[in-house]
């Protein structure tokens, strides 16, 4: 077997209604155009009869070319009710991370990348806060200061959305930006904002969310990873943990213990979705491990 390089890795996700036949009519147009498949992992979801596939393929001995194979997938997926998206290894994801003033999940992000357990390019960070300039510029990645308030908020978000274009953004990561994206923003953005959000949802949405646990004197305190949607807080999950607390934690503690979660958590779903392990369906997820 040739060896493999990234240029000629892909990765193919499907959704689509549950039937026979699915698992072996992609195998077969694959094989067919000279892919290997390296791995697959299904899953098929009884109550909703929906149908899950994630299948990483080596195109280095295709008999065809890629808009063929791209083409001949696209009919299969036609045949079946498939919705199909294909990503070719060659080209990482280009990632903006949106942040305010606190800085732990935006340190880790760039640590992780540097060490280079995200595959993917930290094109650019934008701030409504100037604080953390010195900080990102150390990595070598673009810091944009764009302030926000009541008043020039639909001025500042077209700014945003220029340097999103720009740059030719694929993720945005809201690692700690506390301020909420308005409804044609995140529309321009489906399933590709991830925000990390300080409770175990849908327990503690909104603001404060330790400060409510600790008013609810709750034994155990959680963060979870989510896609936004115009809903706040209310987006498809993709990643949730939780650390124990007890009657003697103040609401320092609860921040304390749960900012290391965020860091984490907010790892994780970043990472599973520029590897393309995510498929949403409906308010749910399916995250291929």
């Amino acid at each position: 077997m040739s060896d493999l390089h990234s240029d000629q890795l892909a990765t193919l996700l499907v959704t689509c209604p549950d039937r026979r036949g699915l698992v072996a009519a992609l195998a077969q147009v694959l094989f067919g155009h000279g892919a290997n498949i390296l791995d697959s992992d299904q899953h098929s979801d009884p109550i909703a009869k929906q149908f899950f596939q994630r299948i990483r393929f080596d195109t280095s001995e295709l008999l065809t070319d890629r808009g063929t194979l791209e083409r001949a997938i696209g009919e299969v997926a036609t045949r079946f009710d498939m919705r199909s998206r294909i990503s070719w290894q060659g080209r990482a994801k280009r990632v903006a991370i949106f942040v305010s003033k606190y800085e732990h999940c935006l340190i880790d992000l760039l640590l992780r990348h540097r060490s280079k357990e995200l595959d993917c390019e930290i094109s650019l960070v934008i701030s409504n806060h100037r604080e953390l300039k010195p900080l990102v510029e150390q990595f070598g990645v673009d810091f944009h200061h764009v302030p926000m308030t009541d008043q020039n908020r639909a001025e500042q978000e077209r700014r945003e959305l220029e340097l999103l274009s720009r740059h030719e953004v694929d993720l945005i990561v809201l690692a700690r930006y506390m301020q909420i994206l308005s409804r044609d923003f995140t529309a321009l953005y489906p399933q590709r904002i991830i925000n990390i959000h300080h409770s175990f949802l849908p327990a503690f949405v909104g603001g404060k969310p330790y400060h409510q646990a600790h008013e609810r004197g709750v034994k155990i305190v959680g963060v979870t990873a989510h896609y936004v949607t115009e809903h706040l807080d209310e987006g498809p999950i993709i990643e949730q943990d939780v650390v124990r607390c007890s009657h003697r934690d103040s609401v320092a503690d609860l921040i304390r213990k749960g900012r290391d979660l965020e860091k984490v958590v907010l790892a994780r779903a970043v990472r599973w979705h520029v590897e393309d392990r995510v498929l949403v369906y409906g308010k749910k997820t399916v995250v291929f491990d």
